[in-house]
């Protein structure tokens, strides 16, 4: 009896613990109304060191969602540190691409067999999608003769030469570990020609891997759903 007691009033004791964390205020955060400092939050009111405008409070649930949409999942491609030149002679990093939905796949400019249907086929689900929040990145497999010169030469004789169409050069090495990334094989057959894989891929605004579509001159309806689907969320 005295056993049953005990473990009831115990009970009843942790029942008002959490209860009474439940109901505990939740600590104020502070942001730039200007936000200089992009989301940056401050836990005491103040002013901005930079414009001195007055922080001004937020709701925290708001802050807690920030908090999530900049985190990177373990299974997203934004996790390797990889640099890559693009065809604008940028250097970049795979991560700066969160927040917009990417489709990508890899070629090389000199095949003059599948990569341009691949090509064409990436044109093709652009002109579907139409939707600007959507970036099409084309990486090369040949870096060594595929320079962000060369490139951009391919990018302007394809009609690709605008702010959605990414073309990245990176390191043998870098190459490799992507292509194994997005399940690519390739090899290298002679001096200027690649057996590879014709598979394109489409990632989530956080890099995660949401579907691919694997061969050439198929019917894209599905990819463009996919697409279009994850612009919406």
């Amino acid at each position: 009896m005295r056993n049953t007691l005990y473990n009831v009033t115990l009970l009843l004791l942790v029942s008002f613990a959490v209860q009474s964390c439940n109901n505990s205020p939740q600590e104020s955060t502070y942001q730039c109304p200007m936000k200089c400092e992009n989301e940056k939050t401050y836990k005491t009111e103040g002013s901005c060191p930079i414009c001195k405008m007055d922080l001004k409070k937020i709701d925290n649930k708001k802050t807690q969602k920030i908090i999530n949409q900049n985190e990177i999942p373990d299974e997203s491609i934004f996790n390797l540190s990889s640099k890559w030149n693009t065809q604008n002679g940028e250097t970049i990093e795979l991560k700066s691409l969160k927040g917009d939905v990417l489709v990508m796949v890899m070629i090389y400019t000199s095949c003059k067999a599948a990569c341009p249907r691949l090509v064409a086929d990436m044109r093709n689900i652009h002109d579907k999608v139409n939707n600007k929040s959507v970036k099409y990145v084309l990486v090369s497999i040949d870096p060594e003769t595929d320079t962000p010169e060369k490139l951009k030469a391919f990018a302007i004789e394809n009609q690709m030469d605008n702010n959605q169409w990414i073309f990245l050069q990176g390191s043998l090495d870098d190459v490799r570990e992507l292509s194994n990334v997005l399940a690519v094989k390739y090899k290298q057959i002679s001096p200027l020609d690649f057996s590879h894989s014709n598979i394109i891929s489409v990632f989530d605004k956080t890099g995660v891997l949401y579907h691919q579509q694997e061969g050439l001159g198929v019917d894209n309806k599905i990819i463009v759903e996919k697409i279009i689907e994850l612009t919406q969320k």
